[in-house]
C-alpha cells in the first residue's frame, strides 16, 4: 500500500502547486492551458486506442456500455453527487466546474493498463516500480490539470487511494481473472474514454464520458462470450 500512498500524496501535492500557479494566471492563460492539455489528452487517447486489434469487440463493448450508462444516467448521478459534495465542503459557486475537474482528473489518472498492472504487481509481488512511475506522471499532470481546472483535481487523490488501494489489497483474488488480453482491451477502451475527455477539454464535443464507463465492465463478459463462441465454431 505504500506505493499507493505515494501516488495519492503526489496528486495532492501537485494539486496544491497547480492551485498556487493558477492564482497568477489570467483567464486567457487558463483557457490556453486547458486547450493545450486537451490536445495532449487527445494524443494520449489516440496512441492508446489506435493499436486496438479487436475493433468489433471494442465497438460492441462501447455500444452496450453507453446504453447502460445512458439508461442509468451515470454521468448525471455522479456529477450531481460531486456537486453536492463540493458545495457542502467548499461553499463554492462553481460547484459544476469543481465536479467536472474531479471527474476528468479521476478518469485521466485511473484509466489504463498501468493502474491495473501496477496495482496487481504491488499486491502480488511487492513490485512498486510501475506505481512509482505512475506517481511521477500523475504529479506532472496533476500540476497542469489543477492549474487549468482548479481544486476539483485534488479529489482525484482520494479516488486514487480507494481505487488503486482496493486493487492492491484484493490482488490475489483479482489476478486470476486479469488475462493479458483483458488488460489490453481495458486499456484500449480506457484510451477511447481519454480521447473523448480531450475532445471535451478543447471544446469540440460534449461527450457524457461517464456514460461510457460501463463499457469497461462489459469487456470481460464480451471476451468470455467471444471465447465461448470460438470454442464452438
Amino acid at each position: 500500500m505504500f506505493a499507493v500512498i505515494v501516488n495519492t500524496l503526489a496528486i495532492a501535492i501537485a494539486s496544491l502547486i497547480g492551485l498556487c500557479l493558477r492564482r497568477g494566471m489570467t483567464r486567457n492563460i487558463t483557457d490556453a492551458v486547458m486547450q493545450a492539455l486537451g490536445i495532449c489528452t487527445v494524443l494520449i487517447g489516440i496512441q492508446g486506442a489506435v493499436s486496438e486489434k479487436h475493433v468489433l469487440l471494442l465497438i460492441i463493448s462501447v455500444v452496450i456500455g453507453v446504453i447502460i450508462g445512458e439508461w442509468g444516467d451515470w454521468d448525471g448521478h455522479v456529477n450531481r453527487w460531486a456537486e453536492k459534495v463540493t458545495v457542502a465542503c467548499t461553499k463554492s459557486g462553481d460547484a459544476a466546474g469543481i465536479a467536472n475537474a474531479f471527474v476528468t482528473s479521476c478518469l485521466i489518472m485511473n484509466v489504463g493498463a498501468m493502474v491495473i498492472v501496477g496495482s496487481l504487481a504491488a499486491g502480488l509481488a511487492e513490485d512498486y516500480t510501475m506505481l512509482y512511475t505512475k506517481s511521477l506522471l500523475d504529479f506532472v499532470s496533476g500540476i497542469m490539470l489543477s492549474a487549468a481546472m482548479g481544486i476539483g483535481v485534488m479529489g482525484s487523490a482520494v479516488f486514487t487511494l480507494i481505487f488503486q488501494g482496493g486493487i492492491v489489497l484484493l490482488a490475489q483474488y483479482i489476478a486470476p481473472f486479469c488475462s493479458p488480453l483483458l488488460i489490453e482491451e481495458l486499456s484500449h477502451t480506457g484510451s477511447l474514454l481519454i480521447l473523448a475527455i480531450g475532445l471535451n477539454m478543447i471544446g469540440l464535443t460534449k461527450f457524457k464520458v461517464l456514460n461510457y464507463v460501463p463499457a469497461l465492465l462489459v469487456i470481460p463478459f464480451a471476451l468470455w462470450i467471444s471465447g465461448f463462441a470460438s470454442a464452438w465454431l
